[in-house]
């Protein structure tokens, strides 16, 4: 699966567990295809900070999933 999906589907099943500043950032990311240095820019922030904020919600997102395996029930069922 490609990563970007990945991360908009976890996100879909998580997001709602994630701080208002991390969902808003993430979302510029996955939803609305902004580049790092567009979302450093609009925020007032550095692109590192964007980048680490963005690995620290995907650690988040894929920490869920490996103890509620909330993604692999929708793909199993999708298959079905």
């Amino acid at each position: 699966m490609e990563k970007i999906v990945r991360q908009g589907m976890l996100y879909d099943l998580y997001g709602g567990l994630l701080t208002d500043h991390q969902k808003q950032i993430y979302e510029e990311l996955v939803n609305n295809d902004m580049s790092l240095s567009e979302i450093a820019e609009q925020y007032g922030i550095s692109r590192q900070g964007v980048h680490d904020l963005i690995k620290r919600c995907d650690k988040i997102l894929e920490g869920y999933e490996s103890k509620l395996h909330l993604l692999e029930q929708k793909l199993k069922e999708s298959e079905e």
